[in-house]
């Protein structure tokens, strides 16, 4: 019966996501139509989940499809309007079975079709003579003014030595700090003493710019038809940072307020690298021409394969965004610029014209990070050359590549795996991580399997002319020269271990380091009492003892039939799926909603928690991520951890302000010293500092009406 359903199911998906399940066989939480192939279909299943197996396995990597989401929609809508749950329960179990009788003679055919798809990846190869960098010169009248306006990047220019190289190695620090009018509090780490710390925003210019972004940088905000503005302060000192090729990590990157204007910044300065390196190689080609039959110059001017910049994004919207960034920069004012295959690239990335609008209210950072696209499996190789623009070029012919983790992961593969290439990677002069907190609700697992495999050693030539490589590449030592941009929404130590693990920049790293005054606790509207128990634990990674704190001292406050109604919060999947098997080997009264829930379960789980037939619900954070849903009949709320995002905290306790008629409500948090990070966005950073150095374990906290968290 259940594999005859993941057959039936699988006519309802598009040809783009079957192609997706056939690759991963995994499904993406956005959706709910689609086959639950990554989860178990019973509750004997569950008791499996248990072995431990690989954080591949247990996170169950997301592999997003392009669904539609109006029937879920309609039915949220009118759940929120009031309407009888059992009605939806109703309608969702007979149109499930609906289309198994009706559809079940045409799964053959169509799902051989949407495999035969799969195959296909579209790649540009029909313009490499024009794009090809080694064969091509400057465009006439332009070699003189390269030759005079091109300054030498002093970055890549720089001749490490041995001894530096080790000692960068070694994790060589030398701490400074340093505020910054609009980025704030800036914490510089460097590895080597000849290398100056950052100083103050006045002694860091503004880089210089390639004649070709002259017309159009200072116009970077313009809106469509709308008057140019001037660069931000905000873009100014991020402009500043990035000019001086040290590594930086800007986690105060809101999707609604600063994430434009941080993508229009980095595409700026991701561009201005592609150009002036491509300059100079082209001049330098024109230089090799001319002193045909004489003695030639030596020029150093390449890597060991072409892509240059590495842009990780986390939807096909976001890397739309990107593209057209680069086109308006580079477009020159009243004319079209040549960008080959646009219309491909509109359709594939651009939002779905049939797609129907959802009326549901949502907060400004979920339509932020869900508009348009949101497929996260896509990859494009961009190549630049005389301001024409190649879009979908071979990787091993581009100068930018954007992707996401997912994108990239299937193409890297594993090791042992026939089919598989990392060699693109290998030179990589810029990396930038935008929205990276989105990934973590996707699958941190494919970021970390991306960063292993940047500016490693290439295992094939590639055609490269080895005496245009410069001498660090040669010698392995591009990680060293290599620039990493990360910016998120939020402070999280898995992000910022990119720069700690995962960079090794000679010219250091800086960070943003500011503290919340107020934290998210008092955007909290209902009357609560906040309980906030500190347990002892031994690392970030220690999930024993916060288990078995829950299971000891906090559940049994509320076995009590009294305490009904009580949801639990639950950040991690691995602690989900724990805390799940425990209740239903300790035959406690409970329903569970994870991300991985079908659309049916959500709604059994909603309705008998609410009416209070189940008296827990264990719930999910990347749920409440991917869906936002409002939560009805919450009398006791539980955090087994404290949220990713600090506004989640805030969202769920004012859930309970639907609890009318409740006669007390609570809220009790857990956390540890390894979760500072996250006690500062919630209680604030003066709370938080005496929280973790009280020698009291329980703190406690009153909001709502007259009181003040």
């Amino acid at each position: 019966m259940v594999k005859r359903r993941e057959k039936q199911d699988l006519t309802r998906l598009t040809k783009k996501q079957r192609k997706h399940l056939k690759e991963f066989g995994e499904q993406h939480p956005f959706h709910d139509d689609r086959p639950d192939r990554s989860r178990p279909e019973s509750d004997e299943d569950v008791e499996e989940e248990e072995e431990k197996p690989s954080a591949y396995e247990k996170l169950l990597s997301t592999c997003r499809s392009a669904g539609d989401l109006s029937e879920d929609e309609e039915s949220e809508e009118e759940d929120d309007e009031g309407e009888e749950v059992d009605d939806e329960l109703a309608e969702a179990d007979e149109g499930h079975d609906t289309l198994l009788s009706e559809e079940q003679n045409n799964v053959g055919g169509e799902k051989q079709a949407g495999e035969k798809e799969l195959e296909e990846e579209f790649i540009d190869e029909a313009q490499e003579e024009e794009f090809c960098l080694e064969s091509n010169l400057p465009a006439e009248g332009d070699q003189e003014k390269t030759d005079q306006s091109e300054e030498e990047d002093m970055h890549h220019e720089t001749e490490l030595s041995d001894e530096e190289v080790k000692k960068i190695a070694a994790g060589s620090k030398i701490r400074t700090q340093v505020k910054w009018s609009r980025l704030g509090v800036l914490q510089c780490v460097r590895p080597l003493e000849r290398f100056p710390s950052i100083g103050q925003a006045s002694s860091v210019p503004l880089p210089s710019f390639h004649k070709a972004l002259e017309e159009n940088w200072h116009s970077l905000n313009q809106p469509m038809g709308g008057a140019a503005s001037d660069l931000t302060d905000l873009q100014k000192e991020l402009l500043r940072l990035m000019g001086s090729y040290r590594d930086m990590y800007y986690p105060e990157c809101s999707p609604e307020v600063e994430g434009p204007e941080v993508r229009r910044a980095y595409c700026l300065h991701a561009l201005n690298h592609v150009l002036k390196a491509n300059s100079r190689v082209l001049a330098h080609n024109a230089r090799l021409k001319e002193a045909k039959g004489a003695e030639e110059e030596e020029f150093r001017d390449q890597g060991l394969t072409r892509p240059k910049v590495l842009i990780l994004v986390p939807t096909r919207d976001g890397a739309l965004r990107v593209v057209q960034t680069f086109i308006s920069l580079l477009e020159p004012r009243g004319k079209k610029m040549d960008v080959s295959n646009k219309k491909r690239f509109k359709d594939e990335f651009g939002e779905d014209p049939n797609a129907k609008p959802t009326n549901l209210h949502r907060p400004d950072d979920y339509s932020a990070v869900f508009s348009g696209n949101v497929d996260d499996h896509f990859r494009i190789g961009l190549s630049i050359l005389k301001r024409s623009m190649r879009l979908y070029s071979p990787f091993y012919s581009s100068d930018i590549i954007v992707a996401s983790p997912l994108g990239l992961r299937t193409l890297l593969g594993v090791e042992g795996e026939a089919q598989r290439d990392f060699d693109f990677l290998s030179s990589i002069e810029l990396l930038v991580l935008d929205q990276t907190d989105v990934f973590l609700m996707q699958n941190w697992e494919h970021v970390l399997h991306v960063m292993k495999h940047v500016n490693l050693q290439p295992l094939d030539s590639h055609g490269v002319d080895f005496s245009r490589v410069r001498m660090w590449n040669l010698n392995n030592w591009a990680g060293y020269y290599r620039q990493t941009l990360v910016f998120s929404a939020i402070p999280d130590p898995q992000i910022s271990s990119i720069l700690t693990k995962h960079s090794r920049n000679y010219r250091g790293q800086v960070a943003t380091k500011n503290l919340p005054k107020t934290g998210s606790i008092c955007q909290v509207l209902v009357q609560l009492p906040h309980v906030f128990q500190m347990f002892q634990a031994d690392g970030f990674m220690d999930q024993d003892t916060r288990f078995q704190f829950f299971v000891e001292k906090v559940l049994p406050q509320y076995r009590d039939s009294v305490m009904s109604h009580t949801l639990i919060y639950v950040p991690s999947y691995f602690d989900f799926v724990r805390l799940r098997n425990f209740l239903k080997k300790e035959d406690i009264s409970f329903s569970s909603i994870s991300e991985y829930s079908k659309r049916s379960e959500v709604s059994k789980a909603r309705h008998y928690f609410q009416k209070g037939e189940k008296q827990f619900l264990l719930f999910s954070e990347r749920f409440h991520f991917y869906k936002r849903y409002t939560i009805k009949g919450i009398q006791n709320l539980v955090f087994y951890a404290l949220p990713t995002y600090a506004h989640f905290y805030s969202e769920m306790c004012n859930m309970l302000q639907t609890s009318t008629g409740a006669a007390a409500l609570t809220c009790t948090a857990l956390y540890s010293r390894y979760d500072t990070h996250r006690l500062l966005a919630v209680t604030g950073a003066e709370r938080a500092a005496q929280m973790v150095q009280s020698n009291k374990s329980v703190h406690l906290f009153i909001t709502g009406e007259d009181k003040s968290a």
